[in-house]
């Protein structure tokens, strides 16, 4: 099972790596990742009988990141009427 987790993070990495066109999808490949590290973090605390403190605190690091992209997206739309990854470099 911890495989099979492991094989969509990989493509999660991959496809991150692979679409540079808008910050969007990258957004999305990052969120992609994120809840398959929260899977696989969840079943080794299953596993090893500890506890999900840790389990919680990282989850709220990950809703964290999220808002953080949210927020960049809508202040360079703003900007830069786009999300284009190109478009950072231009300043």
């Amino acid at each position: 099972m911890i495989n099979f987790f492991f094989f969509f993070f990989l493509m999660g990495v991959l496809s991150l790596s692979l679409v540079r066109k808008h910050i969007f999808l990258c957004l999305i490949s990052l969120e992609f990742i994120i809840i398959y590290l929260l899977l696989i973090f969840y079943f080794y605390c299953l596993m090893f009988f500890s506890s999900l403190y840790l389990y919680v605190i990282f989850l709220t690091f990950c809703v964290c990141e999220g808002v953080l992209g949210l927020s960049l997206i809508v202040l360079m739309i703003r900007c830069h009427s786009n999300d284009y990854l190109n478009s950072i470099y231009m300043w």
